[in-house]
This record gives structure tokens, sequence and C-alpha cells, in this order.
């Protein structure tokens, strides 16, 4: 196979369950705190086609692969009426943090069966770890894919849903409209401050654009990425390897 085939063997199922759940958080917590806005809408399924945003899902991403710039997207925002929660700025800091909070539990969950699988197919935890560890260091030194057999697919594939799982959390944990991390920040703020935050939100999607895009490439050295989401998702990925080491047995 195709480096670029089995990339989307394994990254595309891992990216689709990873905002599926992410946006469905959203809304779930949303009813749960009074507001059947989604629902209402029936989007809470997990049917991935009722929550793919042809442009921020398909076209956005696929351009900036094409031209080598850092790649990001969105799905069709589940909706949410903050008005019908029952305390709207506890209620939407809630609803925005479900989102990140999933991804989270999906690459603890990922872990475990990375961690299980691994020690399914080995004869004891000794070599259980050390497969681990092989897979950690095949993963990060960016080796070619093309050559994984279909069974170590399976466990490649893990690795990456709990990296994407983190990227998608703590990438959503940026304090910028229209983020998560932004809902957040807001219902934090003192009203005034919140109000005065909250007219960022029309301009999110040209900040978003300015600030990864954009400044990166006039300003050298500028890169909200590399320098504010990356280094916590290789902290948090250390601990979630850990996890995986432990349900391995090691």
């Amino acid at each position: 196979m195709t480096q670029t085939l089995v990339i989307a063997i394994v990254l595309i199922p891992a990216l689709v369950v990873a905002i599926v759940f992410h946006e469905v958080a959203h809304g779930y917590v949303a009813m749960l705190l009074g507001d059947t806005t989604a629902k209402d809408a029936r989007r809470l399924t997990l049917n991935p086609l009722r929550h793919v945003d042809p442009i921020g899902t398909l076209l956005v991403p696929g351009v900036l692969a094409l031209f080598r710039l850092p790649v990001f997207g969105w799905a069709k925002p589940v909706p949410v009426n903050k008005w019908r929660l029952r305390n709207p700025r506890f209620g939407m800091m809630a609803v925005a943090a479900a989102g990140p909070g999933s991804n989270l539990v999906l690459a603890a969950i990922g872990a475990a069966l990375l961690g299980l699988i691994a020690k399914l197919v080995t004869a004891n935890a000794y070599d259980a770890g050390q497969l681990l560890d092989l897979l950690r260091n095949f993963i990060w030194q960016g080796s070619s894919l093309a050559s994984v057999s279909s069974g170590g697919l399976i466990l490649v594939g893990l690795y990456f849903f709990i990296l994407i799982n983190l990227f998608l959390a703590l990438f959503n944990l940026l304090p910028i409209p229209p983020f998560d991390g932004s809902h957040i920040v807001e219902g934090l703020l003192p009203r005034e401050a919140a109000r005065v935050y909250e007219r960022l939100r029309p301009f999110g999607l040209m900040l978003v654009f300015l600030i990864l895009l954009v400044l990166p490439y006039l300003i050298p050295g500028f890169d909200v990425i590399g320098k504010f989401v990356l280094p916590p998702v290789e902290w948090a990925e250390g601990h979630y390897f850990a996890l995986a080491r432990w349900f391995a047995g090691v």
C-alpha cells in the first residue's frame, strides 16, 4: 500500500470518531443542563454524516495539507442556545468543556485498548512493553507507514487515535473564538470584560486564519500551535503512554 493510502486508513476513522464524539458531547451536556436544541435538531447521533461540514471538515484541511500549511478544520457545530440553559454563564462553560473532555476520555480508552492488545499479541508483559516502546519510537521518528502489516495497523491506528484526541482536545482549548476555550474564558471573565470579549465572536474565523496562518507566515517564529498546543500534547501523550503500559501489565 502507498503511504497516502495507509495514512488515510489510519487517520480518517480516528479523526471521524474524535470529531463526532466531541460534537455530541456538547449537545448532550447542553441537554442535561436544560437546552434541548441539539436533540430537537437530531444532532445527538453518532452518525458522522450529521456532523460533517463540507468546507470545514473536507475542503479546508485538504487545501491546507496540499500546500503544506498547518492543518486544521471543523465539524458542523452542534446548535446550543445558552439562554435555554438553566445557568447560561456556567452552562456554556460546561458545554464547551464537554467536547475536549470527551476527547480526553476517548484517548484514555484508546490507551487502554493499546495496552490490552499489546499484551494479547505478546507472550509476556516484558515483550508487551518492548512492543509499545518500539511502536512509540516508530511513530515519533516519522517512519514510513507503507510497510506496516495489517495487524500492526491496528496498533498504529490506536496510537494515532490517542494523539488525535489529545490534539483535538488541547487545540480546542485555545482562547480564540469560536474554539471551546473562548467560551470557558468568557465564563471566567468579569461580566463587563466578558461582554467585550464576546464581541470578537463574529470575527472568530478571521482570527483563526490570522493567528494560525497569516501571522506565522509574516512573522518568523510566531507559532501558536508549536508553542502552546504541541508541548502539552507531548506531555499528555507521555501520561497516556504510561496508562497503556499499565494495561499491558508493564
